[in-house]
């Protein structure tokens, strides 16, 4: 005969007693409810340390080349020479920063920096209105070509794009011949070598290279949109226009904000690789921008000292910009993105 007898323990916990034979034994205590939060606490720290080792060697890596750098901004105030220790050579202070002031190359970088960072901020929305455009494709496989079709290009070297660029624009080009053999024109003209074609071309072959990767997190944002939203508008009578607008747009509106801020900070840093490749005697005015002066001053005319004090004021630009967009967006979201 087995007889079970729910009680109580010493410690007020919850058990069973169980007799058999006429001899009572006790049942196994249950952990108490700090004993099982201490588990499910623990249990947790495990997790979050495993993710941060995880995380461990992609810190090291923003360590090592983003913040170690930041150490080579004493070459600024030297007049540094190769191959001297560089506490032997002389001590400039402020001279490289207050020649920035009085050199007219850089100014003329700095122009060409900002139109390309201001067409650059104006076509921001693409990459988003391309995703909505994209999630309209209903057949999977035709979806699946274009996405791919669009991302690779970001995958391909600059000179490989020079490289096809230079092939169907140049001279003897297949597109730039193609209208003088069919008669539109008379005589062919090259895009490549054209000063007042550079802001354009450049900002087409950028956009092409990177709209379908920049769109992958737009479309990541509306893989996370509750479907419950575009039910309830299909209910009252939206279609797929309706529903893009007010359903997909809005909701992606908080991705593109973070993303536009970020932009922001990017504002002077253009790169070089496009412009050094497709620089040439005729374009050089429009195409020269900061981070390729730095590249000439710096590392072609050896002159590392002036070419670092170019940098350090593009960071502190660049900062400045990031922290001023973050209050504006502070002040019309009524929420902050750092």
């Amino acid at each position: 005969m087995v007889d079970e007898r729910v009680g109580r323990g010493k410690a007020g916990h919850r058990g069973t007693a169980v007799t058999e034979g006429g001899k009572w034994k006790a049942a196994k205590k249950l952990p108490s409810i700090s004993e099982r939060r201490k588990k499910m606490a623990m249990k947790k720290s495990k997790k979050q340390y495993k993710l941060l080792w995880m995380a461990l060697p992609f810190m090291l890596l923003v360590l090592l080349f983003n913040y170690v750098p930041i150490f080579g901004w004493i070459y600024s105030v030297y007049d540094y020479v190769p191959g001297v220790p560089l506490f032997e050579c002389d001590f400039m202070g402020l001279e490289y920063f207050k020649l920035i002031l009085k050199d007219g190359n850089i100014l003329k970088a700095l122009k060409n920096t900002i139109i390309f960072a201001v067409i650059g901020i104006c076509l921001t929305p693409l990459p988003m209105l391309f995703a909505i455009l994209l999630n309209e494709v209903k057949n999977g496989p035709v979806r699946k070509f274009i996405q791919t079709f669009t991302t690779l290009p970001n995958f391909i070297s600059w000179v490989i794009i020079f490289s096809l660029a230079f092939a169907l624009f140049s001279t003897d080009g297949i597109l730039t011949t193609l209208p003088v053999k069919l008669g539109i024109v008379d005589k062919a003209q090259s895009v490549l070598s054209s000063k007042e074609s550079v802001y354009w071309f450049q900002t087409f072959l950028g956009q092409w290279k990177s709209l379908g990767w920049s769109s992958i997190i737009y479309l990541a944002a509306i893989a996370g949109i509750d479907q419950g939203l575009y039910e309830a508008a299909r209910v009252d009578g939206a279609g797929h226009f309706r529903c893009a607008l007010h359903v997909t747009l809005p909701s992606m509106i908080e991705t593109y904000v973070v993303l536009f801020i970020l932009n922001i900070g990017n504002f002077l840093n253009t790169g070089y690789e496009q412009y050094m490749l497709f620089k040439n005697s005729i374009t050089a005015p429009n195409i020269e921008v900061l981070d390729l002066y730095v590249y000439r001053i710096g590392l072609q005319n050896m002159d590392y000292s002036y070419g670092v004090a170019i940098s350090i004021i593009k960071s502190v630009v660049s900062i400045t910009l990031v922290v001023i967009a973050n209050l504006v967006a502070k002040k019309l979201r009524g929420s902050t993105v750092i």
